[in-house]
């Protein structure tokens, strides 16, 4: 069963014989064809294997005439991509207008060449060692998160949120917490809401609530690669701006709102980061000068000055339009495109994720020296509230041990 969802969105449940293995291989196949940058096919949104149910991208409308030849080179096409569709023939091939493309659909019956081959060189035992051999070791990680509404502000617009992705769903974390990766993936972002009337506290809910509600369907379908995880995380923020934007027009009170969000997703050896705003993410690896590093760029026309020299850090500190984002979910924009990024993790990287909050009361030497002292997400908040306070401070604190 196939339906258009009001977004544009195609939502499709699997029904009838084999159902539970056609959903498989179309999930399989789709993030496979995703990792290896296929664009004339879906790209696959979300897979919910309790129901049978994904969420692709719209590939266009159903293609009436084309000639054999051409059918034909198009499905090469596509095994060149390293899959081979079992049903090719014109009912599986729609035309994509904004590029006037033709794409493929339908991978319930499609094989992956690789597998194919491999399943004929290898037995189950040699394919178990290969993998095991490949993955890699990761050791632990603690975490610390804090968020104060700070002296001067009547209610809290920062969200935080922490949780593992797991076979089994995705559970959230408590405030403080040690575990290991051998099982799980984790997630842990900072949003900061704006808009008059709460509805910045709203925004940034909604960012949260999207994180925690499309992830576990990502990680389900079994992305792995670092391009299908980094467009994992361009599709994320996508959705979330757009349901912004959306509940933004639809409701006068939430007219212009909008959200920054810092994301971290760590996983065995590695870290993945998403960002837009105004919110940072550090990362504090002993040994090396001051040993802080910031990972994202402030999506501020004040940051812009600082990067490009023409202004010191005390300037950009106190410049009237410090607050001035360039960049944001929702919020009136047309489109936003997030910085992601890979972060190799080493034992005893520190990380924080926080708000605008704190980096308004304590500066990157201060923040250097708290995490080398070994200081947890509640102490930075604290000092930050004392510093200045004329924010919301939220903060978290991830370390691998």
């Amino acid at each position: 069963m196939v339906h258009i969802g009001f977004d544009g969105r195609v939502h499709k449940v699997f029904r009838g014989p084999k159902a539970s293995e056609r959903f498989a291989t179309e999930v399989r196949v789709l993030s496979y064809l995703g990792e290896r940058g296929c664009d004339f096919v879906p790209r696959l949104l979300h897979a919910d294997p309790v129901e049978l149910k994904i969420i692709t991208t719209n590939c266009g409308s159903k293609v009436d005439l084309l000639s054999e030849f051409r059918t034909a080179k198009l499905f090469e096409e596509l095994e060149s991509y390293g899959v081979r569709h079992e049903d090719a023939f014109l009912r599986n091939v729609t035309y994509r207008a904004s590029d006037g493309r033709f794409c493929i659909i339908d991978f319930e019956f499609a094989t992956i060449l690789d597998e194919e081959k491999a399943g004929r060189d290898l037995n189950a035992a040699d394919k178990a060692g290969a993998l095991a051999n490949e993955a890699p070791l990761m050791p632990g990680i603690d975490w610390s998160c804090s968020t104060d509404v700070g002296r001067f502000r009547s209610n809290n617009e920062d969200t935080f949120v922490a949780l593992s992705l797991n076979s089994e769903g995705a559970p959230l974390l408590g405030s403080k917490g040690s575990d290991s990766v051998a099982g799980s993936d984790f997630i842990f972002a900072v949003s900061d809401g704006m808009g008059g009337a709460r509805s910045g506290e709203f925004a940034s809910r909604i960012a949260v609530e999207r994180i925690t509600g499309l992830l576990p369907g990502y990680f389900r379908s079994g992305v792995e690669a670092d391009s299908g995880q980094q467009q994992v995380m361009r599709e994320l923020f996508e959705i979330i701006h757009a349901d912004i934007g959306m509940l933004g027009e639809a409701y006068p009170e939430c007219r212009g709102m909008g959200a920054t969000l810092s994301l971290c997703w760590v996983m065995p050896g590695k870290m993945l980061l998403a960002h837009v705003g105004d919110c940072r993410i550090y990362r504090w690896r002993g040994g090396k000068g001051d040993g802080l590093e910031q990972l994202t760029g402030d999506d501020t026309r004040v940051a812009g000055l600082l990067r490009a020299g023409k202004i010191s850090e005390y300037e950009a500190r106190n410049h009237p339009a410090r607050n001035m984002l360039s960049k944001a979910l929702g919020a009136g924009n047309q489109y936003v495109v997030p910085q992601v990024e890979r972060v190799d993790l080493e034992i005893g990287d520190r990380f924080l994720i926080c708000s605008d909050g704190v980096t308004d009361g304590i500066w990157d030497s201060g923040i250097a020296r708290l995490l080398g002292n070994g200081a947890d997400a509640q102490q930075i908040v604290e000092q930050a509230v004392r510093q200045s306070g004329r924010d919301n401070a939220t903060a978290i604190v991830v370390d691998i041990c």
